[in-house]
Formats: structure tokens, C-alpha cells, sequence
């Protein structure tokens, strides 16, 4: 398996656009266009926040109903989400237009919105936006880039990656190579529960509905539900992953060794958007890796790793450049799981040492300049080691700065 460049066009036969549709921003491209030239197989997971926004509502309905995609439209600067019957009718209306450009049907569209929370959405802005971008769908790597910046609202950088691996012909003559990309969003109110905030995954992998599904559901949990900014789950937290099978692999129908390269693949693209997305935290100046290891089960492993990278106190740690390592022992200590404190260690770790926090019950006389010139690194690492088993699990957050403030102090100006 390797890196390559690019994002959602990455896979062979889609296409992507954006446009300056007006929708809030004035100067930049708000709104993005993911189409496959066939239908795809599509798996989704999505906000466990009970106000759903009308997207998100629309999306499932299109999975639970059709399980196909061909497209889907993103808008930035307004959610739709508490809109109530006016959001969902805009959201038909957003996917009829959309299907009378591209000449399929509505309900092989998808839809993703975010923004501010109430407003409600210009249709004759989201017609015209989709009308210039069907017109302008390339399969380049510039297309795909294009729209992952075109959904960025207080990001700082656009999110994309993409793999590429081997899988055997359908035909029975050696393998293909498949691909396999996606962009994602997220900067602010970013605290997923089995889902993310908007994220875009296209494959050329030919692979049943129900293992690409799976596969999905089976990486989430310790890459995208492993990071935290600021402990709010979005209203619109929507992870779609498309698959039109035109790599030419022999079709994944049972969890075989393509089922676990795909599974690992989709593993490794999740892993780099959660990542990226953690460090560029409303505000942030530092990415917060937080590792558990020899826990006794992996729930428990997840939920302490979590605890320490949510914690406020530490995000205020971290952007003090503080080497005050209570602040993580108290994370772990009220996360939940029981475990011995009198047994654990604690490190700031780096590729070059390792500095011990905390060892034998006590905290650790530890060289106070080799800790700050550790937190002065932009990648602020942890390692926790329970000693009671052999699961393990990282999560990643971000520190918390006087920006983070200022930006959601005036948020919807």
C-alpha cells in the first residue's frame, strides 16, 4: 500500500467542481461536487446528536432506502439544521436540481451542508452553484482539491489524502490497483460519536454494500471517534464513502485478505483526515497525541486516551507549554475505567526519548527544560502504560488558545 496524490478523484471514475455560490462567504468557493460516472455502493455514519440537520436526514433516508449514490452536493457557511420542514424541502429540491444537471436520479444524491445553525439556505444560490459545477466536473487532481478548500468554513488548511494497493483481477489474470481517497472538514464543535464532522471517501474497489458498510463501521471507532477539540458533537456529522467498482478487482463478497488490505486502507485514510482535523482545531498551535497501552480491554484503552486529549486542562497545559502532568493524571483518573495508580506509567515521548512523568505512585523529578522543549514541538505526545493487559489506543486533540474564543465569539459574522 502507498500514498499518492490527490483526494476524492483519486479513484477512477470520479469527478469533482466548486464554485463561489455566495451562499454566506463573499470571495471563496462554498460549495463542491463529488460525481461517479456509474452508480456507487454507498455506507455512511452520521451525527449521533438528536438535533439532526435536514442533510442529514436526507442521507440517511437515501442509504436505509436505495443503498446507491452517484453524487453528492456540500455547501459551506449554513448547516441547515434546525430548519425544520422548510430545511428538508430545501434538501429535495437541492437534490432534484442536482439531478436534472447531471441527468440522473434524486435519490442517487447526496447531500452535506455546514455552517451556522438556523439560517436558512438560498436555493436559487444552491441551483446556480450546481449548475456550474456540473458543467465543470474533471477527474484531475486540481478538481479534488479544489473541493476539498471549497467546504473548509474556520478551517485553516484543506483535508485530503488518498492510497493506492493491489487487489486480484476479476478477471483471474493477476491483480489491478486500486484506489482509494477523501477530503474532510472540521475545525470547531468537533467531538464525533460513531461519525465525523463532513467527510467524503470515493473508492474504485468493487466490494459488496454490506462489507463496505462494515469496513466503514469497523475504522471509525479508533480514527475519526478518537479525536476532540472541543468536546461538541455537530449537528451535521456526516462520513460517506462511495465505491463504483471500476478498478476492475474481483468483487470483495466475503471478509477474505482483499476484505482485511480494504479494511486497512480505508484505516489508513481515516487515520490521516482525523489527524490533520485534530491539529487544525479552531485556534490550535499544537496537535495533542494521547497513547494507552497494555490496558485490559480496548473500550477502556479508548476512553482514557479520550479523557486526556478532551480535557480543558490540558489543552490549557499544552498551549502553556506547562509540564504540569497532574492535569493528565486527573484526566485519566476521572475517565472511568479502574485501573491501579500505583502501577502505571507516564511519558512525554518523542521519536528521540522519553521523558517519564510519572512512575511507582509518584510523580517523577524530570528535567523541566527537556519537557518544555518537547511541548514546544507542534506534535505534543503522550504515552500512558496501564500494565494490566494488551490492548492499546491513541486519541488526538488539540490545544485550547485565546483564539478558540475569539472565533466562536463572533461566529456568525
Amino acid at each position: 500500500m502507498k500514498t499518492i496524490a490527490g483526494g476524492v478523484t483519486a479513484a477512477k471514475g470520479f469527478q469533482a467542481a466548486a464554485c463561489e455560490a455566495g451562499i454566506k462567504y463573499q470571495g471563496r468557493m462554498d460549495m463542491a461536487m463529488i460525481c461517479s460516472t456509474v452508480p456507487c455502493a454507498v455506507a455512511g455514519t452520521f451525527t449521533s446528536n438528536q438535533f439532526k440537520a435536514a442533510p442529514v436526514l436526507w442521507d440517511q433516508t437515501i442509504l436505509h432506502q436505495y443503498g446507491q449514490a452517484q453524487a453528492v452536493v456540500v455547501n459551506a457557511g449554513i448547516a441547515n439544521a434546525a430548519t425544520g420542514v422548510p430545511g428538508l424541502d430545501l434538501c429535495r429540491q437541492t437534490a432534484e436540481a442536482a439531478a436534472a444537471a447531471l441527468h440522473i436520479s434524486s435519490s442517487l444524491v447526496l447531500l452535506g451542508s455546514t455552517g451556522v445553525i438556523g439560517p436558512a439556505l438560498p436555493l436559487d444560490r444552491m441551483t446556480a452553484g450546481i449548475n456550474r459545477m456540473a458543467a465543470q466536473l474533471s477527474d484531475t487532481t486540481e478538481a479534488g482539491t479544489l473541493a476539498s478548500r471549497a467546504i473548509m468554513t474556520t478551517d485553516t488548511v484543506n483535508k485530503e489524502t488518498a492510497v493506492a494497493f493491489e487487489l486480484p483481477a476479476a478477471d483471474g489474470r493477476g491483480t489491478v490497483t486500486v484506489r482509494l481517497g477523501g477530503m474532510s472538514k472540521g475545525s470547531g464543535m468537533i467531538h464525533p460519536n460513531m461519525c465525523t464532522m463532513l467527510g467524503y471517501l470515493t473508492t474504485d474497489c468493487a466490494i459488496s454494500r454490506p462489507l463496505l458498510q462494515k469496513a466503514l463501521s469497523a475504522v471509525v471507532p479508533d480514527t475519526f471517534n478518537m479525536i476532540s477539540v472541543d468536546g461538541d458533537t455537530s449537528t451535521n456529522d456526516t462520513l460517506l464513502l462511495l465505491a463504483n467498482g471500476q478498478a476492475g478487482n474481483r468483487c470483495i463478497q466475503e471478509e477474505d485478505g482483499s476484505y482485511a488490505l480494504f479494511r486497512d486502507a480505508l484505516f489508513q485514510v481515516c487515520r490521516t483526515l482525523a489527524v490533520i482535523m485534530a491539529g487544525d482545531g479552531e485556534g490550535a498551535t499544537h496537535l495533542i497525541e494521547m497513547r494507552v497501552i497494555h490496558a485490559d480491554t480496548k473500550e477502556n484503552a479508548r476512553q482514557l486516551a479520550r479523557s486526556v486529549v478532551s480535557s480543558s486542562l490540558v489543552k490549557a497545559m499544552i498551549y502553556g507549554k506547562d509540564a504540569n502532568c497532574g492535569r493528565i493524571l486527573c484526566a485519566l483518573g476521572y475517565a472511568g475505567p479502574a485501573f491501579d495508580p500505583f502501577s502505571i506509567e507516564l511519558y512525554m515521548v518523542s521519536p528521540d526519548q522519553n521523558l517519564c512523568f510519572y512512575r511507582d505512585g509518584r510523580v517523577q523529578n524530570f528535567d523541566e527544560e527537556k519537557a518544555l522543549a518537547l511541548l514546544s514541538e507542534h506534535a505534543v505526545r503522550f504515552l500512558c502504560d496501564l500494565k494490566m493487559g494488551d490492548e492499546e489506543a491513541t486519541a488526538w486533540g488539540c490545544d485550547l488558545t485565546y483564539d478558540y474564543v475569539k472565533i466562536n465569539g463572533d461566529y456568525r459574522s
